[in-house]
């Protein structure tokens, strides 16, 4: 057996590759700022901005052309509050956005909305806190189901609830239904861990937490079979699609879950995972353009269906996936 017969050449290595990802299966994050003519790189992030919504209603023309054609989006509002009510404002950063590009675009988009309170509440926290500072959990499932409801009615294809509150998917699928709207999908982020990979989301959604941590809510990292229950529970509850977050570090769950579930299988590419390459290239320490398509490729090979990654715009921009 010569196992290398089937790697001699770039052409028999291209036709027989067992995995590949095509810019269908991206879809690009957008920060959304509650400002009017409004972008700023995010220094942490480099190549990633906050818009106000008609520079996101730009970007996403611009990335449409390019072949992207799925956009997920976080809202960054004018003022906070303690309770997260933001995140249901009609006229909030997402809502607004989600009616200008769906008025512009219709059906030529996929536009997904992230559901959590961390970037509208005072605290940072995915929930509402009590006075011992414990997030409480049904309690934060009312505005969050509000907030989705919003999103629908601005035009969202699908909603992500974010949070990790126990029980989330059900009243969200109960919300959307009881008001019409029975065609919005669900993407849960089932399996979502407490990761040090998110320092620079925080700084582009503006949402650290002001005391504590999220590690009563978000799930150890040290475990393999909670989130698989997770991931159960919101299959059971009604989600239309499962994700895991973060996703290199992790592909371990990404298998386990493409084991357990037919749903749609979903990953996070998240910030801290797109900075260390961006900053590592940005010193030479490596090929830019190799590394995301490695890096790409293993989540798609250990079994994700769709792949959130702040890479998608620049991958398609300069084609890199062709």
């Amino acid at each position: 057996m010569r196992l290398r017969r089937l790697r001699s050449s770039e052409a028999i290595r291209e036709s027989l590759a067992e995995t590949r990802v095509d810019i269908g299966q991206l879809i690009a994050p957008l920060f959304i700022v509650q400002k009017e003519n409004f972008c700023k790189e995010i220094p942490s992030m480099p190549g990633v901005y906050q818009y106000s919504p008609e520079k996101a209603l730009e970007e996403v023309l611009d990335l449409l052309s390019h072949g992207v054609k799925s956009f997920i989006l976080f809202g960054i509002p004018e003022k906070k509050d303690f309770e997260g009510l933001e995140a249901s404002n009609p006229e909030g950063p997402v809502p607004k956005t989600l009616r200008i590009l769906k008025e512009e675009m219709g059906k030529e988009v996929v536009l997904y909305a992230d559901v959590c309170l961390c970037e509208y509440t005072t605290h940072g926290h995915c929930g509402i806190p009590n006075e011992q500072g414990e997030v409480q959990n049904d309690p934060s499932l009312v505005n969050l189901a509000q907030a989705a409801l919003e999103y629908a009615k601005a035009g969202a294809d699908w909603v992500a609830p974010s949070n990790m509150m126990d029980h989330r998917v059900a009243p969200l699928r109960e919300k959307l239904d009881d008001n019409g709207f029975t065609n919005t999908s669900i993407l849960s982020y089932s399996a979502k861990f407490s990761s040090n990979y998110y320092g620079p989301f925080r700084d582009a959604a503006e949402s650290p937490p002001s005391f504590g941590d999220r590690k009563s809510y978000q799930i150890d990292y040290r475990n393999i079979r909670q989130p698989l229950r997770e991931i159960i529970n919101d299959e059971k509850q009604g989600a239309d699609a499962v994700m895991v977050k973060p996703a290199l570090a992790y592909l371990d769950i990404i298998s386990k879950a493409r084991e357990i579930t037919t749903l749609p299988l979903y990953a996070y590419n998240v910030s801290g995972e797109y900075s260390m390459v961006k900053f590592g290239a940005q010193h030479g320490l490596f090929d830019e353009k190799a590394l995301v398509i490695e890096n790409l490729t293993s989540i798609i090979r250990a079994g994700a269906d769709m792949i959130l990654t702040y890479h998608a715009a620049e991958a398609a921009r300069k084609k890199w996936l062709i």
